[in-house]
């Protein structure tokens, strides 16, 4: 059974492989010139225009923010459908949904087939972002869950390196079979997970949550753990299914003083890693770079390189971050994130003006300072702002606290990659010391408020809560308090 959460990691790898495929595309020439033609022109003919401002374009962030409105979206119904059916049901819908969009996006007439089927896309990412944690946190043993939740970031990130992979090679087509090759193809991966879904194992925390067979729950612990005595972990998970029954709105039970460190934290911590600046790199590599003076080709290779560092570092994540715990990568990744922001940004200020052309040093450079920083998001807020969202959750409000935590992820990427572009044009290089205030910020607020979840099992995650030096002062109230708190 650990072998389905491998399998399914795998299939991240390809959902993200499907999401990603799109972002390399906005820079190439003959994507611009038939769905984009002003931005293309600007590209080619205009020097009048700021190098900061010449893909400053409402229709092409509407392009790429429209898959994160519809995940937001679908994020909100996801909790519904893998509370009632199941996991499964979430995951087979997003890959259906998947499937529909490639197809879609890959046939496109007009910007207006382009950009539905970029919603499609969106409504896929929103089931599957909601289910795949959950599933990966369930099946996992306490004391292996953050590696294998982290091998979910981990192939999301191998799924981001195929993309750029294929928008290099793809980008060497002439015409428009280029472009529809690299978003075409998304299908191959969609088909994998939406016929991959009929193959998994539902969790042993679902079974008993939509009222299965309590012996075959059991049997599925032991295929899980490898062990034959598993009765006090059953015990636990069937007493907070009974708790979980009692609770009639999941919604409104993460508004009680007793869930409101859960209830931050799902709302903070996908806040924080967005703000990053993590989404805009992703989004907008390939046009960052062009903005530096790199050639297409060029662009879209150093897109490849960024993919592997931060596929090497989150690999790294997932080796130590049972060991060293979350806390720990948290703090030297935004430490990390924070001083090269710094001098990319003090770089780009003293050598990226309106109009000149970047030397190959300094173009270098900030590609080198670029790297250190998405080496410092790929070992700490990459992973791990999915992982700790994922297992804080007691099993009665927890597909809904993983639907928060999605639904304002998704929210908050959507005005990023909505805003990004205008940013960019009118802070320049201040975009970077942007960013770099939220990485101080975000840091400090781990440090502060986030305490350790490596090594404790999921049921028994309230006792952290109680011990924090600022939560105890909530949660630790009586139950009468909280009645008239909530």
């Amino acid at each position: 059974m650990m072998c389905s959460d491998v399998i399914m990691m795998a299939k991240f790898n390809f959902l993200i492989y499907v999401i990603k495929c799109e972002g390399g595309v906005t820079s190439m020439d003959t994507f611009l010139r038939k769905f984009f033609p002003e931005i293309h022109i600007r590209m080619q003919n205009d020097n009048k225009i700021s190098n900061y401002c010449k893909y400053d374009s409402q229709l092409l962030t509407l392009f790429t923010s429209s898959l994160y409105i519809a995940g937001f979206i679908a994020a909100i119904f996801a909790s519904s459908v893998t509370r009632v059916f199941g996991r499964r049901p979430s995951i087979f819908i997003g890959g259906a949904s998947f499937l529909t969009g490639a197809a879609l996006g890959g046939a496109a007439l007009n910007i207006y087939m382009l950009v539905i089927g970029r919603a499609l896309l969106g409504i896929g990412v929103g089931f599957t972002n909601q289910s795949v944690p959950l599933y990966l946190s369930e099946m996992a043993p306490s004391r292996y869950r953050g590696g294998i939740n982290t091998g979910f970031q981990l192939f999301v990130v191998i799924g981001i390196l195929m993309a750029n992979l294929v928008n290099f090679g793809s980008d060497k087509i002439k015409g428009d079979l280029g472009w529809r090759i690299s978003l075409s193809i998304a299908a191959v991966p969609a088909s994998i997970i939406t016929l991959g879904a009929f193959f998994l194992s539902e969790t042993p925390n679902s079974l008993i949550q939509r009222n299965k067979d309590h012996h075959k729950a059991k049997l599925m612990l032991q295929q899980v753990r490898g062990v034959i005595e598993v009765d006090a972990e059953l015990n636990d998970l069937i007493k907070a299914n009974d708790i979980s029954k009692a609770v009639k709105d999941p919604f409104g039970q993460l508004l009680e003083r007793k869930y409101r460190p859960q209830l931050v934290m799902a709302i903070a911590i996908p806040c924080f890693q967005q703000v990053t600046g993590i989404n805009a790199i992703g989004f907008y590599a390939p046009i960052l770079f062009r903005t530096l003076g790199f050639g297409e080709s060029v662009s879209l290779l150093s897109s490849v390189l960024t993919a592997v560092v931060v596929g090497t570092t989150t690999f790294i994540s997932m080796l130590v971050v049972d060991k060293f715990g979350r806390r720990s990568l948290f703090m030297v990744g935004g430490v990390q994130m924070l001083v090269s922001q710094v001098i990319i940004g003090g770089l780009m200020k003293a050598h990226v003006g309106n109009h000149n052309i970047v030397s190959n040093r300094h173009g270098c450079a900030i590609l080198a300072l670029i790297c250190v920083y998405v080496a410092g998001f790929g070992w700490s807020w990459g992973p791990l702002a999915w992982l700790v969202p994922s297992e804080i959750f007691p099993l009665e409000i927890r597909s809904a606290g993983q639907s928060i935590t999605v639904a304002v992820n998704f929210l908050l990427t959507f005005i990023i990659a909505q805003t990004f572009l205008p940013m960019l044009c009118h802070f320049k290089s201040g975009i970077f010391f942007f960013f770099g205030g939220w990485v101080t910020i975000m840091t400090l607020f781990v440090y502060l408020f986030l305490p350790e979840t490596k090594n404790l099992p999921m049921e028994k995650m309230d006792q952290i809560w109680k011990e924090h030096w600022y939560w105890k002062r909530i949660v630790g109230e009586s139950t009468e308090s909280n009645m008239y708190d909530t």
